[in-house]
């Protein structure tokens, strides 16, 4: 079932939430209609990076299944989507904002400069999240992409300390699948006891 979704529809399923968030924000008549979309497309953009990051600990639990063999397969898909959505988050925060000072005047919040250094962080691992950057970069394209795990707990402690850490149990139930499934890979690959070689 999973291999038969083309691309393109997977595209269009993953930008439909965006069409109707923007949709929203410019028909609206409520004055804090960009604020109010503040929380729901970083969300989406969260929900997105942890799909993406789900797929190899997925497959190693459920060798036999199809589900997790499809997600490693199109994870690029879901990981620029996130991006995107992290975009348009951005986008609505200035818009709310108004002003530069009101911006800057932010930055030293726990629950801002986490959100701004992670968004910096997913800037080159999507710029090399393509063909030709992996054949460019060789073994480095690898190492270059595993400061998503920084980026994902960036994100959850930018989730967490919102509103005086008001986020902290969504930002917990969302990443706690995540956090339970890379301690089992990390224990699989690292710390399992191995039989002895004779």
């Amino acid at each position: 079932m999973f291999s038969r979704i083309s691309p393109y529809w997977l595209w269009v399923l993953l930008a439909l939430p965006a069409f109707t968030f923007i949709s929203d924000a410019f028909t609206s008549t409520d004055p804090k209609v960009f604020r109010h979309l503040l929380h729901p497309t970083g969300e989406f953009g969260a929900r997105l990076l942890i799909i993406t990051m789900l797929a190899s600990p997925l497959a190693l639990v459920f060798r036999g299944w199809r589900g997790p063999r499809w997600l490693k397969k199109n994870r690029r898909y879901f990981g620029v989507a996130a991006f995107g959505y992290a975009v348009l988050h951005l986008v609505f925060y200035f818009i709310d904002r108004a002003t530069l000072t009101k911006v800057f005047g932010e930055v030293t919040q726990l629950d801002i400069w986490t959100g701004w250094l992670a968004f910096a962080i997913y800037l080159p691992l999507v710029a090399t999240s393509f063909d030709a950057a992996l054949k460019a970069l060789g073994p480095r394209w690898k190492s270059l992409q595993r400061w998503v795990y920084a980026a994902a707990v960036l994100t959850l402690l930018h989730w967490a300390a919102h509103d005086e850490f008001k986020g902290l149990a969504p930002a917990l139930i969302h990443f706690g699948p995540l956090i339970l499934l890379e301690s089992y890979r990390i224990w699989y690959w690292y710390l399992r006891p191995r039989p002895a070689h004779a």
